[in-house]
């Protein structure tokens, strides 16, 4: 994704919040008062890096965001899993920065080069429900982790005022288990990239300690909250887990033990998405075993993996 097509990308959609969209009927799902999430910030431990700086006060850690909101783009988007897109497609929200710094990151303009703008929370309700009423399945929060506590105080405000679609919480799986117990009642469908099976390969590829240890708790807290993936009469998502997981080639990810993981101690109906979309991007190049496509044989070898190991919903 090139810097101009983004900036075309959000251009266009915030000059049609204008527009009026088509009305959209929808249930409202309600959710338990919950405590103010902006406290977080003041020592900020919304993910594992825990950096403990004061992001009130303006202070940045990691991530490069302070206590605003900062949004890249919003739109339906129709090239998610089935079972979110449904027929009226995903009302996804980019959100620009991240808590990772994955080399091969196939959005780097977003998530590392931080193309986006600030947006008042007030703003952030009303691209909510102009996807709703654009007739969007679900809201979907990507890469929602390092700006959270702001996302979620917006969250609960649409809320309030009409927002009855389920959200998706599209994450890269480094995520603080005690924050997540926080979003309770808030999400309904929980969507982490589960990246790599050793923490050694979060580090080299994506500059954080301990991923695999802090993903595997977090899914176990995110499968406690909402349970294996749910659907509608029309086979589209209302509640639960779906776990995406990327095949890196050269078998990097350690992709056998994602998926023993999964099996063993979260859940054999977990929805796992096993992709095959790796391209060598931003810096992959610098790295010897990143620098090629993965190979087909790579991702069918997973794939049968998975299915051997009990995973009974496997889409790849």
């Amino acid at each position: 994704m090139s810097r101009s097509s983004v900036q075309v990308r959000v251009l266009a959609f915030f000059g049609a919040l204008n527009a009026p969209p088509p009305k959209h009927n929808s249930t409202v799902v309600s959710t338990s008062v919950m405590p103010d999430l902006l406290n977080w910030l003041q020592n900020c431990e919304l993910c594992p890096n825990f950096c403990r700086i004061n992001r009130l006060e303006g202070e940045k850690g990691r991530c490069r965001v302070g206590s605003e909101l900062v949004v890249s783009s919003a739109n339906l988007h129709y090239g998610e899993e089935p079972v979110l897109v449904g027929t009226g497609g995903s009302g996804t929200i980019f959100f620009t920065c991240c808590n990772l710094k994955c080399v091969f990151c196939q959005n780097y303009d977003i998530s590392q080069l931080d193309y986006g703008r600030t947006v008042a929370q007030g703003e952030l309700v009303r691209i909510m429900l102009s996807l709703q009423q654009r007739r969007a399945e679900n809201i979907n929060l990507v890469t929602p982790t390092h700006q959270a506590a702001q996302i979620f105080e917006a969250v609960k405000q649409a809320r309030r005022q009409g927002l009855g679609l389920p959200i998706v919480y599209n994450c890269g799986g480094y995520e603080n288990p005690e924050f997540l117990k926080e979003l309770e009642g808030l999400v309904q469908i929980y969507m982490p990239d589960f990246k790599y099976g050793n923490d050694q390969a979060g580090l080299e590829y994506s500059r954080v300690s301990e991923y695999f240890t802090w993903c595997c708790q977090a899914l176990l807290e995110m499968h406690r909250q909402v349970g294996d993936l749910q659907t509608d009469s029309r086979g589209v998502a209302t509640r639960g887990l779906l776990v995406r997981h990327l095949v890196l080639p050269n078998r990097i990810a350690d992709s056998q033990k994602v998926i023993d993981f999964l099996a063993s101690s979260v859940s054999r109906d977990t929805y796992l998405n096993i992709m095959d979309q790796y391209h060598p991007a931003f810096h992959a190049s610098e790295h010897q075993l990143l620098r090629r496509r993965v190979y087909r044989q790579e991702v069918e070898e997973v794939v049968r993996y998975a299915r051997d190991a009990g995973m009974i919903r496997v889409l790849g």
